[in-house]
């Protein structure tokens, strides 16, 4: 424990106050010496020089001089270490000698043992070496001199020039212990720039008076930390960030400097209100910035600074979420590309608002170009809310439209190691699906924006119009938002005791159908799409014209910065009632009450008002949030402490509330997690973070047979960890979620939601945390992130109390008084008013596989039933023998036929008691001890003959026939590998289970005398290792169909129908992953199972079903609070203590679940999927309500269908009646031919219908043809017509 207390103190704190740098006992002298001169000289350097223009020249040029050797000299070092050649001396005798005929002057200066050439090299490499060979010499003479010397050296030749080189007695560990390694040179690039910078904007700052007395000493202290991080950081991100930090507060408090001078032009146009407060307010901030620069190694001991690129992603997010109604980013590109596109539609909008405000229109008129500004609007914002922050998607498909051959060609690879994954041609088809709608939505949104805009309907009637348009989003949002998804909740309000309003699953006990659509859901689907395609949009449009109107007539803040606020304010407003529009009719209410009631001089216009509400609003719901959680788990009536340290911190934590407050205050200002410090009622401030709020892309890999290797599938069982084997039912969990999430999160089935909400999914066995990252209109990114079957002890408790129902409660305080019918008890609506989850849905169906688990050494306890088992395997071989397309080759291969000649004699007798056994082969003969081809035919001969008379084929197969020989022969091989593998497998059952789970994997170890069979693997790939699979299944329905077993024919049938519905392969076969991904209905699987001493082998059943799941919405700070604690403990104070109290089980918080869902090495989830996102497309039910998406192929096949029923019923009404049944049948035949139909041949029956006066069109003869494809659907309209009519006229004469 002291030592982990003053490792932690040396490798964190200390670090953390210099930059990196520590003294460490593990590495020799020379490193830690050069590691303490190189901070020196970075520390003393800056101070030493006078404050003038020449100073900052010198110090610059010299600290940019060294970081270029330093890294040079790095990089060549690592270079000669990757391509250099290694020289081997054995005695230091030999490289006197060597060493002399290359010099006629030898060093004398350098220690024998360290003796290097250095004739070629650099003045500094040469020094750096000398100094590191000195230091080695010193640590050999403090050693005692009994120590033998070693007597090989491995010396490394450096190249410096063509021909020219030194060989250096050095190893890569001790040079990567002495400096980072960067891997290009561009990381070299970029650490001089960022040490140039560094000493630049510091130097400039040192002298500029922001620093007096011991502060210009604590300032020095900082740069120096910032420059020795680029060379020795530890960490590649975080020694890029101390600097990166450095050089952005130093820049910011440049230009606040600086900006003193321009106040007057910032005042005009920014805050005129604050003129006389200007001057005050910048040298404030100024004085604030800088000494927060002070701090900053406290600010990375405590780590409240993140990772350079996590910084990047989140400020990129916030900028485009609060300023451009952008959706989260998945990644630094993701973050770019999204910030990059928002500011590309808003410099287009700019352009045509600028041009509608700069003159001034009246009432009457309203400009075109202010019109066609509102309907770019409309479109952009419809059109950016419909796409994805994650441009992969996007790219994948031009790419597979622009280079189709290369597309091809990989799908052809995947194709060839049949590992194609069907997902990602699912995302492309969405994304395609989402254009083709786009073209045509966006086309008619245009021009309806532009004749509503046009009409000057909002100006004519304005009081009139915002007030409707208001009422109606407060009643419709208050119904979709509020009501409605209250009424669906499991309790209410949480005082019923169940839904008011109830799926048709509710009271099922096992749903075997897709959940039905129920009525409320469709009038939730009706709602939301009037109030984010209608209602939304008609307010944000007559905000803009009726501020609009103003501005163009009276600039506020000046033209440019007026038509910017304008522009952003309705992209933002815009964009984020399409994609989440969940809490705008909140935001609505407090911008009519604010700025109309309580602050009515703060008003601008209502399009800023509620522009600044909305970030106001976001931020009000995530302090509530921050504060249920912090009240939640400090309660002290329900507090779970997990060690004597929470039970401490309790009671210390009360006297420092304001202090919480305080800091509740802040992280909410800077979207930061409040995490409690080791699990207790300390909470502390962390790092801000996106809403993804984890830097690792961690994903689970699953291990099979095709990426592990090929010993570790021999010696053991690969992949054989549970978890590695149950996690591909959560990788088909996350499929089936990517197929249905988005959908369902639109019919209201999860509640309300928003961008970083976090829900958990439970169910019998499985329980898997769901985060919603992305939220836009039509798509949901996400992540699941599955929890291990057989949880802990805390994971336990924390599922049962997710699972067990609080109706039954009577309690009132301490009293049982009962309860109201319907509702909750007091007790029960208390607590659950202090949980921080609430279940939102009880019968939540998602498609998945149920689990059915049997003991194999239960149905193998038996001999008999081992009897039976190796009867199935022997009539499996023939079955899939006799199956085989190269039977015929077999039978007629000379290779074999010689190989098999012993197995033609029916005297040949297999005696191997390891092998064979009275006790397990039905085909034994005791007198003989052993098999003979006669016992062999005695009892499977009528298998063999029935099996061949059902070939197409007819196959010779009587008793001396080469097909009995082959059968025979494949019969001995396939017990013989199972005898190997078993080793004795007549007389132990774990041996006899060791074996054929041997062989069920396909390990067949080939004795000597079968070794024929290599004559064609196949017989062992495509015969053998199927019948070791299809025995067990067959075995096991022995318990439940006992006449499969007597009847050839019902045994024939079983295995033919199984071959085609049913996939058995071992767990770690590849096939056994594509078969769950493919969906497929049935599966089966032997696993053997090791845990806590335990050692038992499982036959696993799967049945693809629709399982339900309890849908429990988590508050999402409390899970990025518990997570921001546990990588502070785990990774900074280093607690490896699996037992911690901060993972103890809370159930009002889940904190075990929670925890456990983190990142490995902080959590162990079971699996943890890819960022995967769902479209509402793919939805059946929901295309079901809205017609799918609407694009020109829909449409124009909506019309032809609808012209057609027209017709038809035209037709049916006016020519069907005067013709006979026959004539009629015919032309619905004629009438509902597909442009796929190419021909329709006029047979003579066919032509025989038509009547005798009737003269056919187009020459319609029994012999021609009618090639339909050939026309347009509108022209063979036109030809069914001009046939109708002929065929009318012909009745009309025929009644003449």
């Amino acid at each position: 424990m002291g030592s982990q207390v003053v490792q932690t103190l040396r490798q964190g704190v200390w670090a953390s106050l210099t930059g990196g740098w520590y003294h460490e006992p593990e590495q020799n002298k020379f490193n830690n010496s050069c590691h303490l001169y190189l901070w020196i000289f970075l520390l003393i350097v800056a101070p030493a020089l006078p404050p003038t223009t020449m100073a900052l020249s010198i110090y610059c040029t010299s600290i940019t001089v060294f970081f270029i050797l330093i890294k040079l000299a790095n990089y060549r070092l690592h270079l000669m270490f990757d391509e250099g050649e290694a020289v081997v001396r054995s005695s230091l005798s030999d490289l006197s000698k060597a060493q002399e005929k290359k010099s006629n002057a030898s060093d004398s200066c350098l220690p024998a043992r360290n003796h290097v050439d250095i004739k070629h090299q650099t003045p500094f490499l040469s020094s750096i070496i000398a100094v590191e060979f000195l230091w080695d010499s010193l640590d050999e003479s403090s050693e005692t001199s009994t120590q033998e010397k070693p007597t090989r050296k491995i010396y490394y030749k450096l190249k410096l020039f063509p021909g020219k080189g030194i060989n250096i007695l050095y190893d890569r560990l001790t040079l990567l212990a002495l400096l980072d390694r960067n891997q290009d040179v561009l990381e070299n690039l970029v650490a001089v720039f960022m040490a140039f910078l560094v000493s630049f904007l510091g130097f400039v700052l040192l002298n500029h008076g922001c620093f007096k007395d011991f502060w210009v000493f604590q300032f020095c202290l900082v740069i120096a930390s910032c420059q020795y991080s680029l060379l020795k950081g530890h960490n590649q991100l975080v020694a890029y960030g101390r600097a990166a930090y450095f050089c952005i507060f130093c820049a910011l408090n440049l230009l606040l400097l600086l900006s003193t001078y321009f106040y007057y032009v910032v005042v005009y146009y920014f805050i005129s209100c604050l003129k006389q407060y200007l001057v005050f307010d910048i040298f404030f901030i100024c004085m604030h910035n800088t000494g927060f620069t002070y701090c900053f190694p406290i600010t990375f001991l405590v780590g409240l600074f993140p990772q350079i690129n996590t910084f990047t992603i989140y400020l990129l997010e916030q900028i485009d979420m609060h300023f451009f109604g952008g959706t989260a980013a998945t990644s630094l590109i993701s973050a770019i590309y999204s910030i990059l596109r928002s500011l590309i539609a808003l410099s287009l909008l700019y352009g045509f608002c600028f041009g509608a405000l700069k003159e001034p229109w009246d009432e009457q008129h309203t400009p075109a170009l202010f019109s066609g500004f509102c309907g770019l609007l409309v479109i952009f914002s419809y059109h950016l809310s419909r796409q994805s922050s994650d441009p992969s998607v996007l790219l994948s498909l031009i790419k597979s439209k622009i280079m189709p051959a290369l597309v091809e060609s990989e799908e052809e690879e995947e194709e060839a190691t049949d590992i194609k994954d069907p997902l990602p041609e699912k995302l492309q088809n969405s994304m395609k699906e989402i254009l083709l709608s786009d073209v045509v939505v966006c086309s008619v949104a245009y021009i309806l924006t532009f004749a509503i805009t046009a009409s000057t309907v909002f100006l004519s009637l304005k009081p009139f119009v915002t007030i409707v348009l208001y009422a109606l989003a407060g009643t419709v949002g208050f119904v979709t938002h509020y009501l409605i998804p209250q009424l669906r909740k499991h309790h209410p309000w949480l005082w019923i005791s169940h839904p008011v309003l109830k799926t048709k699953e509710y009271h099922q006990f096992e749903p075997r159908e897709d959940a039905v659509l129920m009525w409320f859901e469709r009038l939730y689907v009706g709602l939301l799409c009037f109030e984010k395609y209608v209602v939304y949009p008609a307010i944000v449009l007559s905000a803009l014209t009726n501020d609009g109107f103003a501005l163009s007539h009276r600039k506020k803040l000046g033209i440019h910065f007026d038509v910017l606020l304008t522009t952003v304010a309705g992209l933002k407003l815009l964009r984020s009632s399409f994609c989440d529009p969940s809490f705008q009719f909140l935001t609505l209410l407090f911008t009519l009450v604010f700025f109309h009631f309580d602050c009515p001089h703060a008003s601008e216009s209502f399009l800023l008002d509620f522009f600044i509400m909305s970030i106001v609003f976001h931020k009000m719901r995530e302090l509530l949030l921050k504060l249920h959680f912090i009240l939640v788990y400090i309660a002290p009536w329900q507090i779970a402490w997990g060690s004597a340290f929470h039970a401490f911190a309790q009671p210390f934590a009360v006297p420092h509330s304001a202090m919480l407050l305080l800091q509740t205050l802040l992280t909410t200002v800077f979207y930061t997690p409040l995490a409690p410090f080791l699990g207790s009622a300390i909470f502390i401030s962390s790092y801000p973070r996106p809403i993804k709020f984890w830097e690792r892309n961690y994903n689970t890999k699953r291990i099979d047979n095709s990426n592990s290797r090929l010993v570790s599938q021999v010696d053991k069982e690969t992949g054989c960890d549970d978890n590695n084997l149950n996690s591909i039912f959560y990788e088909y969990l996350t499929r089936s979620l990517q197929h249905s999430l988005c959908g369902d999160l639109m019919l209201g089935r999860w509640g309300n939601y928003s961008a970083g909400d976090c829900f958990i999914l439970a169910s019998d066995y499985l329980n898997a945390l769901v985060h919603l990252i992305e939220i836009g209109n039509g798509l949901v990114t996400f992540q699941l992130r599955g929890l291990e079957f057989r949880g802990t002890y805390c994971q336990q408790r924390e599922v049962e109390a997710i699972t067990e129902g609080v109706e039954e409660d009577d309690a009132c305080c301490c009293c049982e008084p009962g309860h109201l019918p319907h509702m909750l008890s007091c007790n029960a609506a208390f607590n659950l008013r202090w949980l921080a989850w609430e279940v939102m849905a009880t019968k939540y169906l998602l498609e998945g596989y149920s689990i059915s688990e049997n003991n194999a050494a239960t149905m193998l306890q038996v001999y008999d039933l081992r009897k039976l088992l190796i009867t199935y395997y022997l009539k499996s071989i023939i079955y899939y023998l006799v199956h085989s397309p190269k039977l015929s080759t077999w039978l007629k291969d000379t290779t074999i036929q010689e190989a098999l000649q012993s197995y033609t004699k029916w005297h040949h007798i297999e005696r191997d008691p390891q092998v064979f056994s009275v006790k397990i082969d039905e085909d034994y003969v005791h007198c003989l001890q052993g098999v003979t081809r006669a016992s062999f035919c005695n009892v499977y001969l009528e298998w063999i003959q029935y099996c061949a008379g059902k070939m197409e084929t007819p196959v010779d197969s009587d008793e001396d026939s080469p097909l009995v020989t082959l059968s025979y022969a494949l019969s001995v091989l396939g017990r013989r590998s199972l005898g190997t593998a078993s080793h004795n497998m007549s007389n132990s059952l774990e041996s006899f289970l060791y074996g054929f789970n041997t062989l069920f994997k396909g390990d067949f170890r080939i004795a000597t005398k079968d070794e024929w069979v290599f004559a064609d693997l196949d017989l062992l790939q495509k015969v053998v290792a199927p019948a070791v699979r299809m025995s067990l299944k067959l075995h096991q329905d022995h318990f439940t169909c006992l006449e499969e077993t007597e009847e050839a024919s019902i045994l024939y049938e079983a295995i033919t129908n199984y071959r085609s519905s049913l996939v058995i392969c071992h767990e770690s076969d590849p096939a056994w992953r594509k078969a769950v991904l493919s969906s497929r209905d049935t599966l089966l699987t032997l696993r053997h199972m090791i845990d806590d001493g335990t050692d038992e082998y499982k036959i696993i059943m799967l049945y693809k079903r629709h399982l339900s799941f309890k849908v429990i919405k988590i508050n999402k700070e409390c899970v990025r609070g518990l997570w921001a604690g546990q990588q502070q403990e785990l990774v900074f104070l280093r607690n490896r203590n699996p037992e911690r109290g901060s993972i103890q089980n809370s159930k009002q918080a889940l904190r075990n679940m929670v925890n456990s869902s983190c990142d490995q090495p902080l959590g162990y989830p079971m699996y943890v999927s890819p960022l995967t996102t769902s479209y509402a497309g793919t939805h059946r039910t929901l295309r079901s309500i809205g017609g799918g998406a609407l694009s020109l192929d829909a449409i124009r096949s909506w019309l032809c269908s609808k012209w057609l029923r027209s017709v038809h019923y035209f037709l049916s009404q006016s020519v069907f009646s005067c013709l006979p049944l026959q004539a009629q049948v015919l032309l619905d035949f004629f009438f509902f031919l597909t442009p796929n139909v190419l021909t329709f041949c006029c047979c003579s029956n066919v032509a025989s219908y038509f009547p005798p006066s009737l003269s056919l069109p187009l020459s319609l003869h029994p012999s021609s043809t009618f090639p339909l494809s050939h026309y347009p659907p509108f022209l063979r309209i036109t030809l069914l017509y001009m046939i109708c009519i002929n065929l009318r006229r012909s009745a009309n004469g025929a009644r003449m």
